[in-house]
């Protein structure tokens, strides 16, 4: 009877002991399998890296080849006016160019809720004309337009010639 009595009850701690122990290995699974991070997901918005940029160009040039005939052809002439105008730029003026992969709006005021007058696209020539007392917004002229607006800073890097 004792030893009948000593089975019964090691049974029992045994198959506690299986149980806690496959629960154990099952929440140390799912804790393990929530504790890696998901794959960062890649939207249309996200800077380009450098080889991404160029693919970005090819594409964008075909679909603006009825524009891009013309620029080929006034291409020597900004290039003429490039010469003339790094003699003109005004005091202070700096050239540069749009960083922001999207383009930018440029605005008739240094203020987010003034009227947009213009665009200039990704790595578009531009020259910096003046800066905004507050120091965020910057007065540009876009190369090829010869629109002028202002842009945030942030949008926009300095070119060295």
């Amino acid at each position: 009877m004792f030893s009948a009595l000593l089975k019964f009850i090691l049974g029992i701690l045994l198959a506690i002991a299986v149980l806690l122990g496959s629960g154990v290995a099952v929440g140390l699974y799912f804790f393990n399998r929530t504790s890696i991070p998901p794959t960062k997901p890649i939207f249309a918005n996200d800077n380009p890296t450098p080889k991404d940029s160029d693919k970005k160009q090819d594409k964008t040039e075909p679909t603006s080849k009825p524009e891009a005939t013309p620029e080929a052809s006034a291409t020597p002439t900004p290039s003429e006016t490039s010469t003339e105008k790094a003699e003109e730029l005004p005091k202070g003026a700096y050239r540069g160019k749009i960083t922001w992969n999207q383009g930018v709006s440029l605005r008739s005021e240094p203020t987010q809720d003034s009227e947009r007058v213009g665009g200039a696209g990704f790595n578009e020539k531009i020259i910096v004309l003046e800066e905004s007392p507050d120091k965020v917004w910057k007065k540009v002229r876009v190369e090829s337009s010869k629109i002028e607006g202002w842009t945030k800073v942030g949008n926009l890097e300095k070119v060295e010639e």
